[in-house]
């Protein structure tokens, strides 16, 4: 930037000079036609061309290394830009593909869960039918016992009171002579018994 400002100067010096040599000649006498008191086309192109080859030079010195490291920096950019859209793509991608496996993960998880809940309930059933059975096959074992224990006890009650009732009924019949005329009717079996069983023997 100084060196474009020190060529500008450079290019504008001769015209200086050349604009103070005019003042120079209009002070020194009028009678000088107007056409002598203008520059030169000379200097105006000799200004012009020292003008044009100051920035000239400065623009093929330092245009070219600036467009160079625009165009790095701009492909550097793109190349930065190209990879941050492939890093995308395939970030996508794979999230598409964690996607995809979630979907086929939980449509997999509901079917074993189905099937799951299916062997359970079928087990949950035998169990509960296996724990029915036994339950019954023990209720029924009960009731029989029980069956024949009210059988044994409602015979035994009945026994005595059979007995009971022939006790009562024979202690209300048997009166003094009665039962006299019972035992010597057991006696005088017991007698004729007696020789009976001696003959036999003999």
């Amino acid at each position: 930037m100084k060196r474009l400002l020190l060529v500008a100067v450079l290019a504008f010096l001769p015209l200086a000079a050349q604009e103070k040599a005019v003042n120079e000649e209009k002070s020194e006498g009028s009678h000088k036609s107007t056409e002598k008191s203008e520059p030169s086309p000379i200097w105006k192109w000799a200004n012009f061309v020292i003008l044009a080859a100051g920035l000239g030079y400065l623009m093929s010195k330092h245009l070219p290394p600036f467009f160079t490291s625009r165009t790095g920096e701009i492909q550097k950019g793109i190349a930065e830009a190209q990879e941050m859209k492939r890093d995308a793509e395939k970030r996508a991608a794979e999230m598409e593909a964690k996607l995809k496996a979630l979907g086929a993960d939980i449509e997999n998880f509901r079917t074993n869960a189905a099937v799951e809940m299916k062997l359970e309930s079928e087990r949950i059933r035998q169990d509960t039918a296996a724990q029915i059975q036994r339950l019954e096959d023990q209720s029924a074992v009960e009731i029989e016992s029980a069956t024949k224990t009210a059988r044994r006890e409602l015979k035994e009650y009945a026994a005595n009171l059979a007995l009971e009732l022939a006790e009562q009924r024979i202690r209300t019949r048997l009166d003094g002579p009665t039962e006299a005329a019972l035992v010597d009717g057991f006696v005088s079996d017991l007698s004729t018994q007696v020789p009976n069983k001696q003959g036999s023997n003999n």
